[in-house]
């Protein structure tokens, strides 16, 4: 059995720890509310954006870009990957390295992978990786994150895609839900899906009683199509760092809060084994008196 000095140390201890826990929960939720008010500030930007690049898509063709063109075949493949730069946040990283290793292992089987890393976490399971890192954006994920940070990286995706370099782009992020729900995300971003999809939604927004203006374009619809499709693929991003960000955040005040009940449930764990082991050492005393006590009178 451990003594006294020892039980109360590990007392000691364990209060500090939840100390520091509870102090980084405080920090976390602080970082929440500002990712969370950026995120929740560019959606009526991106929302409107997918409606007018949905609205001209109905006008234009399949083969109105060469972003909308598939490959005939699939050689090579460019994953885009969201993760912290820190630890402790539960299974926030994991979660998200583990779907990029399931499509690699899967539907990439075969195929030549590139990997671009957005996050510390996600750089360093790279290294470990067979598959090369073709680019690496380190302090970006959950800071404030600036708009020519998502430009430049999907730019250079795009001359990749058109130069022939890479055939596919995908991106695998952390779409935030609500505070308790992170969902690792997997969208792809190179070729651009049909944009058949696009023009549906708006659509179903139609027939939902929704009135959705009709945008004249000039010089073409074509054009236009062509300068919009790239900066889809921008706020693409983006909104795949805000979501990854706010979702980092998220985590980490969840398991800084788990953190700080485990440390209670310790402390008075460990309270109890004190109180049981002072009572032990009294009880012990007391018997060596009465023992001795009754020595002296035999």
């Amino acid at each position: 059995m451990a003594t006294l000095k020892e039980v109360q140390s590990k007392i000691v201890s364990v209060k500090k720890t939840k100390q520091i826990t509870s102090a980084m929960k405080m920090v976390a939720t602080s970082r929440l509310r500002g990712s969370q008010l950026r995120m929740e500030a560019f959606e009526p930007y991106a929302s409107k954006f997918a409606e007018v690049l949905g609205s001209i898509a109905g006008k234009s063709g399949e083969n109105a870009s060469s972003l909308l063109v598939p490959r005939e075949e699939v050689k090579k493949v460019a994953l885009i990957l969201c993760t912290s730069d820190r630890g402790l946040c539960g299974g926030f990283n994991n979660s998200l390295i583990d779907k990029a290793e399931k499509l690699i292992e899967t539907e990439l089987a075969g195929k030549e992978v590139s990997l671009i890393c957005f996050g510390k976490r996600g750089r360093d399971w790279a290294k470990k990786s067979p598959d090369p890192i073709e680019d690496e954006y380190l302090g970006v994920v959950g800071g404030n994150i600036d708009f020519s940070v998502a430009s430049t990286s999907g730019q250079k995706m795009i001359d990749s895609f058109l130069d022939g370099a890479v055939d596919e782009v995908y991106l695998i992020y952390s779409q935030f839900e609500n505070m308790a729900k992170q969902i690792p995300t997997l969208k792809q971003v190179l070729p651009i899906p049909s944009l058949a999809d696009v023009a549906g939604k708006t659509e179903e927004a139609d027939a939902d009683g929704e009135f959705l203006p009709e945008h004249i374009c000039e010089p073409s619809s074509d054009a236009l199509l062509g300068e919009m499709l790239p900066k889809n693929i921008f706020i693409q991003i983006y909104d795949a760092l805000l979501q990854t960000s706010t979702s980092e955040h998220a985590a980490r005040m969840r398991a800084m809060e788990n953190a700080t009940k485990a440390c209670e449930d310790m402390v008075n764990e460990l309270q109890t084994i004190f109180n049981k082991t002072r009572q032990a050492g009294i009880t012990s005393d007391l018997m060596d008196i009465v023992g001795g006590a009754e020595a002296l009178k035999g």
